[in-house]
């Protein structure tokens, strides 16, 4: 569970602006979802195998305080015990809490769960009817470090515009009245981006940095797609296009 629990950790708060997720699961299939706190990002996770003690609807807060526990891997090894806590509800055995416990029983964290009717409420289900994406492409290292770069000289811009040019995936940090810059992101596309829809970069570049294999997704309607298979989990990350 521990490795599970790590990846979670790194593909949601690890975008820096997630510290709550919902969980659904059932014997079939484990579901993680997010919105970030400024709705820049919403992110939806399939765990690879579901995890049996999540059987359930519940929340997940402070990711934070999650991060920190598991960060103790003294304590926390292959011998501790790490299980799911559970509570009587109408005769349902529901997750209340995850136990952490060292082998000898000489350090304990219980980390809290949200109840059902309070995640859901803070954390509602997306209703995202699809689109055509025009342009899909596995991005290159080169093309992050790119990025990484153009961001860097551009550090008072919150967000970029993409276009194609002559088939390549061109990014735009700026305009002509201001510092500006732009560059080849992922040459040879073959799709058609023509509207300058703005995207967040500081979400952008935290996903490109997550670990995975990663495919990049962008519709001229005005929606960015990217999934990162972790090799836990799919981890799918829909941005809507934002105005600046």
């Amino acid at each position: 569970m521990k490795d599970y629990l790590l990846d979670l950790i790194q593909h949601t708060q690890g975008l820096g602006v997630v510290d709550l997720v919902k969980i659904d699961s059932t014997d079939a299939e484990t579901k993680v979802s997010a919105y970030a706190d400024d709705r820049s990002v919403v992110v939806t996770g399939i765990l690879n195998a579901p995890i049996a003690e999540f059987k359930g609807v519940f929340g997940m807060p402070n990711l934070t305080k999650l991060k920190t526990i598991l960060s103790f891997d003294d304590l926390y090894d292959d011998n501790a015990i790490i299980n799911v806590a559970t509570k009587d509800d109408g005769g349902t055995q529901i997750p209340s809490a995850i136990h952490f416990e060292t082998a000898t029983g000489d350090f304990v964290n219980d980390y809290r769960l949200m109840a059902k009717n309070i995640v859901e409420d803070k954390v509602k289900s997306v209703s995202f009817r699809g689109t055509n994406w025009d342009v899909q492409f596995a991005p290159t290292v080169d093309g992050i470090q790119r990025l990484k770069k153009q961001a860097s000289a551009n550090s008072e811009e919150l967000t970029f515009t993409t276009k194609t040019d002559n088939g390549d995936l061109k990014i735009f940090f700026g305009d002509p009245s201001t510092h500006s810059g732009n560059f080849v992101f992922q040459p040879g596309v073959g799709g058609t981006l023509s509207k300058p829809w703005n995207w967040p970069v500081k979400v952008f570049l935290a996903i490109m940095d997550l670990p995975g294999e990663k495919t990049v997704r962008f519709a001229d309607a005005g929606a960015a797609e990217i999934v990162v298979d972790s090799g836990f989990a799919t981890w799918t990350y829909l941005l809507p296009a934002q105005a600046k």
